[in-house]
């Protein structure tokens, strides 16, 4: 199924494994897929915050916000090979991937910006946590 509409993939591009995914998308994507650092934004024009952007993936779809796992199957839909990637919403899966991506997304943000409190707009600047 080809997607007609414009999406906007919002990713932390001081993740390694963001990056690398995002990079991969790049190469398969159409152009209705447009990728965006979530660190190249300014800070008056992330909306949500900044911080909102980085616990999870956002795509932004006309005025619709899909996030998480429903941000990413709709992201590579954009690619030859996102029929491939429906299997993680079907009902019997689905629950479970969004529960292991909840986890590991919830980590992954708490590894690299700290406790995961969402703060004023220096949010963005990785931090040194401490292992937990």
């Amino acid at each position: 199924m080809i997607i007609q509409q414009m999406d906007t993939l919002y990713f932390d591009g001081a993740c390694p494994l963001c990056n690398k995914e995002m990079a991969h998308l790049a190469r398969l994507k159409d152009e209705l897929l447009t990728l965006v650092d979530i660190h190249s934004l300014p800070d008056t024009q992330a909306s949500p915050n900044k911080a909102t952007l980085l616990e999870v993936l956002h795509l932004k779809r006309g005025d619709t916000w899909l996030t998480g796992v429903e941000a990413n199957v709709a992201a590579w839909r954009h690619t030859r090979i996102g029929v491939m990637w429906q299997i993680l919403r079907w009902p019997l899966i689905r629950a479970l991937v969004d529960w292991v991506y909840k986890h590991w997304a919830r980590r992954r943000f708490v590894r690299l910006y700290g406790t995961g409190i969402p703060c004023a707009v220096d949010c963005c600047e990785p931090t040194q946590s401490s292992s937990q």
